[in-house]
């Protein structure tokens, strides 16, 4: 991609910074449909629903935390802080790692394999209708022709 030189002062966005800004509004647009439909049926975040979405891919359903933070893109702050709300709710559970005591497992319980079970049609409906669709930059959810 060859970008385009803008003069100083011009006010004109370069091409690398216009294709930013779509990037930006179109995760602030993903970002606020997701959370509004998971949590309207489901009573998640979408950084919740994430976590149990991991959780469920790996083996028996348990990973460390920083295992955890590197695959859903958060900081190891921001991620305790999902966990704790997932632990209080009784979707996952804290366990001390048994090859390194330094180190926190999290694992998902039943009910939280389930409710990540439920939740994931909504999330995958979402994806489908607002990931390649033109950006509409609102957080209402895009209607089906046939609602």
């Amino acid at each position: 991609m060859t970008a385009t030189k803008v003069s100083v002062g011009t006010g004109e966005a370069n091409a690398d910074v216009r294709e930013w800004r779509e990037l930006l509004a179109r995760h602030a647009d993903l970002t606020c449909a997701l959370d509004r439909a998971l949590q309207a049926g489901h009573s998640l975040g979408m950084s919740e629903y994430e976590v149990l979405e991991r959780l469920a891919e790996f083996p028996e359903h348990s990973a460390k935390v920083a295992t955890i933070a590197k695959s859903v893109h958060l900081s190891q702050s921001a991620l305790s802080r999902v966990i704790g709300r997932l632990e209080t709710a009784g979707l996952v559970e804290r366990h001390m790692c048994p090859e390194d005591r330094r180190a926190i497992n999290v694992r998902l319980t039943d009910e939280g394999l389930h409710r990540q079970a439920v939740a994931q049609p909504t999330q995958r409906q979402v994806l489908a209708q607002r990931l390649h669709a033109p950006l509409v930059k609102t957080c209402e959810p895009v209607l089906s022709p046939s609602e």
